[in-house]
Order: structure tokens, then sequence, then C-alpha cells
């Protein structure tokens, strides 16, 4: 199991907790905000990595989310979410991260009259970095956000049709916006999931709780999880490290 477990560190903090995850034997998943891009010192993140790797850690990368939108109407934010995450693979050369989690930036509120045009705005946008994800050994995972249903994630996934383009299957988002039950998701989009983003909350905020203390039911979850994708990472979103301890914690309370 511990394999497996990653815990969400934005890369500002990477080198404070470096020797906390390198003595928890605890892989990080490194969050790249648009500014930490934008300031990276390249040798200091090569430096990191040389560590992380020394010590036997795998790592995934998390990319900037914030205003950016591969299928956007306007070419603009297209072009500058395609910029952030040419970045975030140029980082990855150094990280070696074996999923790079990545937002669609789609809901129905916004796109519901242009799905269609959404959906092949994406679908060319993760042509070009596809063969990208390849080379360089990683995979490129789609999280669900404000999708009440998976058949937008689903359908982008069965277009770009590639084993290096996947689905992050966040519990948490999923608590707070569909309307399908886990066991739905799942038939749908079980089979493309290689991550799952693991936090609890009580289905009205993005609380990020230890897992066990909101109300999702991770009995029903984890076994799904397990069955659909058996070798997925799972990453626990605390925001915390108190709140990573309690996660690891009650996280066994869940699983045998």
């Amino acid at each position: 199991m511990t394999n497996k477990i990653h815990a969400h560190v934005p890369y500002s903090r990477l080198a404070e907790h470096l020797e906390y995850a390198i003595s928890h034997h605890m892989n990080p998943e490194v969050f790249f905000s648009a500014d930490a891009l934008d300031h990276l010192v390249w040798e200091e993140l090569s430096s990191l990595a040389s560590a992380l790797h020394s010590a036997g850690l795998n790592t995934t990368i998390h990319a900037p989310f914030l205003d950016l939108n591969p299928g956007a109407v306007d070419t603009s934010i297209r072009a500058a979410s395609a910029h952030r995450i040419r970045q975030v693979m140029k980082a990855a050369e150094l990280l070696r991260p074996r999923v790079i989690v990545v937002h669609p930036g789609y809901d129905d509120l916004h796109y519901g009259d242009n799905r269609l045009v959404w959906l092949k705005n994406s679908i060319d946008f993760w042509q070009e970095f596809v063969p990208q994800a390849r080379e360089l050994g990683t995979i490129l995972a789609v999280e669900n956000i404000f999708e009440k249903e998976p058949s937008t994630i689903k359908a982008l996934l069965d277009a770009v049709d590639d084993p290096c383009f996947r689905h992050c299957f966040d519990v948490g988002h999923w608590n707070m916006f569909t309307t399908v039950t886990l066991e739905e998701w799942f038939s749908e989009l079980g089979s493309y999931v290689v991550e799952s983003h693991i936090h609890d909350n009580h289905g009205t905020s993005d609380e990020h709780l230890p897992v066990g203390e909101g109300a999702i039911d991770f009995k029903q979850f984890f076994p799904l999880l397990t069955q659909y994708a058996p070798d997925a990472v799972w990453t626990l979103e605390a925001h915390n490290t108190e709140h990573l301890q309690r996660a690891l914690k009650n996280i066994r309370n869940f699983i045998s």
C-alpha cells in the first residue's frame, strides 16, 4: 500500500517538507502553480528531484489550473493553458512523474450550449501533449471537478484514445457535484482511472478533510477503486501535516 500512496505538496513547500517525505517514505504529488512555474529555478528543481529519486520515492505532478481551460472557446485562454502545460512537461523531465494530473475546465453552466465546441477544442489541445507524455513515460490524467456525471470526460478520453491519457478520480469533488452514484461513475470510467485524489467533505464545500471525517462512504469507495483500478496511485489531498497523519491513520479503517 505504501508505494502507491502520494501526498499533495505545493512546489513552493517541497524543500521544506523534503526531510519529512524521505524519512516517512511519503511519495509527493507536486503542485505547480502558475507563479511557481514562472519563478522556477531549474537547478533547485533538479536537486530536489535527485534527492527524491535517490531516496526511492515516486512522484506525481498536479498541473496549474486557475484561469486555465484547454477547451476554452477563447483562443487566448487556450494558448495560455498550453503555455502552462509546456512548462509542466519540462518540469516532468526532471521529476519523472508517474502521473500528471490536469483539470478539464468544463462545467455545464458555462458550456452547456457549447459542449461540442469545448470538446473539440479539448481533444485538439491534448493531441499536442500525449506524445510528449509517452516519451517521458508518464500519463496525463484528467480530474473530475464540476462534472455532474461522467459523460463529458468519457467522451474526451474515448476521442483521444491513448493509454497515456487517462482519468484521475477525485472522490471529494464527486461528493460535491455529481448526481450519479459511485458505482455508476466507476462503471463508466473505472477502467480509465490511473490515480485517485482521496479526501473527505460534507458535500457542500471542498473541505479537504482526512478520510473518514466527512460524509463520504469510504467503505464503498475503496472496494470499487481496488476492483476497477488496482494499480492506481492514491493521493491524499491533505493541506497540512496534521491532516495527512490523520488521513494515513484513518485510511486503515477502510482497507485490509
